[in-house]
């Protein structure tokens, strides 16, 4: 008799293979798991160090801020050294940053270093014949800026008051007050970014080739081989000193009628006591002066007199004086916008400071350079003095993973200097090389990018 046959053995293979599919689908989930959690981490930590960067990046840029603070310390209106202020790939752990200006005569490559405010026109004080004169300006736009400005409400001719402001699609008043940044000139009558800035979209001073394709890519451009600046690089709100000498001692008012000692004093010292007696009797005769050069003219001091006392001498009782021209560093655009002057007389000047064993120490050699009329014409507008700096300072990370950019006005009136004014200038991108950042992140040492970058500049 034939044993009777289970029939539970004959599901076993079938049970068999339903575990095994089981057991794949498990394993493949999981492995899927596995996958998406290696690459959820991965993904974190590139988010970790992205951010890490950003905040080595940000500290590095707070280090060059204080860098900027020292370097402007107690400088009693000089300009800081250059050769003791380095400002290309200056080692901050292990990132860097670089400083950058402007170089008014070259467009081909960066340069760096602290910029002079003072060698800006004012937008708040310069006249309109002045600002008329800078780049990119008309007198249209020039009597726009000083209806923005005057604390009245009647128009210059070309100009703009309220009536204007209000009947635009988003109204507004006309500020009739000071300007707080160089930007606001955007609210303006007329004015636009292209009038502003130029060509040069990241503001970096060169002429980079998106800025030199005509309309292949933006900005739309001339492509003339040369960067359109803009208005921006020349002016500022922010350029002023105190009254005083470089000894920080009040200077001796000329026009005043009512104490003649000090200048009697004055003169004496620097002088001789037989001079001051012959130059405070013509000051009593000829006063009231349009300003120190028209005094240097007009009581006939000799080169070396004037230049003894020039930089104790004023003409203006105010403690502040706003908006003054640095012709010691002022651009050639700068110069030749100051009243009565052309491109010839800011050439003449620029060669004159130039000179080797040139006082620049006050404007005494101005009279040198500029005939009479002239001299005297812009004497109200100059100095050679300047307490307001400003920095466009680019910095970053040690792997090359995040940078920052900001441009700051410090003044340097009071010691410690303090900041008066931050702008992120970021979002306009890397404003060098390319080739720099690629050599940080395929981890080329800052020395040896800074040796190349020298080696460039010098070839060009």
């Amino acid at each position: 008799m034939r044993p009777a046959r289970n029939p539970l053995a004959a599901r076993r293979p079938a049970r068999r293979g339903t575990i095994l599919i089981v057991t794949l689908w498990i394993v493949l989930v999981l492995a899927g798991l596995t996958l998406m959690l290696a690459r959820a981490m991965r993904v974190e930590a590139v988010c970790a160090a992205n951010e890490l960067a950003a905040l080595q990046a940000e500290a590095i840029e707070q280090g060059a801020v204080q860098y900027v603070l020292s370097r402007v310390d107690s400088l009693q209106g000089e300009g800081p050294v250059e050769s003791d202020t380095p400002c290309e790939v200056v080692r901050v752990g292990a990132g860097a940053f670089w400083i950058l200006r402007p170089d008014y005569e070259n467009d081909a490559a960066c340069v760096y270093g602290i910029s002079d405010e003072a060698a800006k026109a004012n937008l708040n004080i310069a006249p309109v014949e002045m600002l008329a004169k800078l780049p990119g300006m008309t007198q249209e736009l020039a009597a726009s800026v000083v209806d923005w400005r005057d604390g009245d409400a009647n128009p210059t001719p070309g100009g703009a008051e309220s009536e204007y402001y209000l009947l635009l699609p988003e109204p507004y008043q006309c500020k009739n007050a000071p300007l707080e940044t160089v930007e606001e000139l955007l609210l303006v009558k007329d004015f636009t970014p292209e009038i502003l800035f130029g060509e040069d979209v990241n503001r970096n001073g060169m002429l980079d080739a998106n800025e030199d394709d005509a309309d292949v890519s933006a900005p739309p451009d001339d492509r003339n081989g040369a960067l359109d600046r803009g208005l921006a690089p020349f002016v500022t709100v922010h350029s002023v000193e105190p009254n005083i000498s470089a000894d920080g001692e009040r200077r001796v008012n000329l026009n005043d009628v009512q104490n003649q000692q000090p200048l009697f004093d004055l003169l004496r010292e620097k002088l001789s006591a037989d001079r001051a007696i012959v130059l405070t009797d013509r000051v009593r005769r000829e006063r009231p002066f349009r300003n120190v050069l028209d005094f240097h003219i007009r009581a006939g001091l000799t080169p070396a007199e004037f230049q003894a006392v020039a930089d104790h001498l004023t003409t203006n009782p105010a403690s502040v004086l706003r908006g003054l021209v640095n012709v010691n560093t002022a651009p050639r655009a700068v110069l030749a916008s100051l009243p009565g002057l052309d491109d010839t007389d800011a050439a003449a000047l620029i060669a004159k400071r130039s000179e080797s064993g040139v006082d620049l120490g006050s404007v005494a050699w101005v009279a040198q350079a500029l005939r009479p009329e002239k001299a005297v014409a812009i004497g109200d507008f100059i100095t050679t003095r300047t307490y307001r700096f400003s920095a466009d300072i680019v910095s970053v990370a040690g792997n090359g993973r995040a940078f920052r950019r900001c441009r700051i006005v410090v003044d340097a009136q009071t010691s410690p200097p303090k900041v008066l004014y931050r702008q992120d200038l970021t979002h306009l991108g890397w404003p060098l090389s390319q080739d720099i950042l690629d050599k940080i992140r395929a981890g080329t040492p800052l020395d040896e990018i800074a040796t190349t970058r020298t080696v460039l500049q010098e070839a060009q």
